[in-house]
């Protein structure tokens, strides 16, 4: 199965949390274009019915839909994660993409509410979606776990440290997953992959027009990062599962 050109994930059932942003947005779009079904949640009903309608506008027949899900709330993700197998049938992917990020212009004086406020961001919604979605992705029979991270995760600068340590930590869960889903595959080997995508940070059109002179080097275009997302189901599991794929260069 390949992602290139529409109808490549006809069929697929993909739930992407965090889906209201630029890079949910986009995700969306992609993922539509392939043929998928998307689920999409977020914490702000109003952007998120935005991103839906634009999806669903672009790519004319597509099946995505749209609901606030409180992902602080492991009942309610695991309710949603319920509902999403119920309604479709099968579950074959979670996306993460619900981001956020604090930051110091010293070590010293970095807030410690700074770490409060991303462990519940970067770290909570990673355990609350793939405690969930788990089953699921086991059943599906092709479900990918897939974690947008960053490139500070693996070398923390002093004025990102609560940011650098969320990350991180949301990378060992999310390799924790994969072992998981190795152990449970036995010989056969992983029938589902939780995977990481690694970049320095995000720019789109918008962060363009804004600051027209800036060359945001090292930063990935959130369609370039759509594609990237769409392309872990081209690869068998085992390819995928408990890697990072660094869409920029490795510090």
């Amino acid at each position: 199965m390949t992602s290139n050109g529409t109808g490549s994930l006809d069929g697929a059932v993909i739930a992407v949390a965090g889906a209201a942003g630029p890079a949910g947005r986009a995700a969306l779009l992609r993922l539509a274009e392939a043929g998928a079904i998307v689920v999409a949640c977020d914490a702000d009903p109003a952007r998120l019915a935005e991103a839906v309608d634009a999806a669903r506008y672009a790519h004319g027949g597509a099946t995505v839909t749209g609901e606030t899900v409180d992902l602080l709330d492991l009942d309610a993700t695991r309710q949603w994660a319920d509902r999403t197998e119920k309604e479709f049938g099968r579950v074959d992917g979670l996306v993460h993409l619900v981001g956020g990020w604090r930051g110091s212009k010293t070590f010293a004086d970095a807030p410690l509410a700074d770490w409060d406020h991303l462990h519940n961001l970067l770290i909570r919604t990673v355990q609350h979606t793939s405690l969930a979605f788990h089953d699921a992705l086991q059943r599906g029979g092709r479900g990918r776990y897939v974690l947008i991270s960053a490139a500070g995760a693996s070398k923390p600068t002093a004025g990102n440290a609560a940011y650098a340590a969320a990350k991180a930590a949301a990378e060992a869960w999310t390799l924790a997953l994969a072992d998981a889903f190795k152990k449970e595959g036995g010989e056969k080997g992983p029938q589902a992959a939780a995977a990481i995508l690694v970049v320095k940070a995000l720019v789109h059109d918008a962060m363009r027009a804004e600051r027209p002179n800036a060359k945001f080097a090292g930063f990935t275009d959130v369609k370039d990062l759509a594609e990237a997302i769409a392309g872990v189901w081209d690869r068998p599991a085992e390819e995928v599962n408990g890697h990072r794929l660094w869409l920029t260069p490795q510090p």
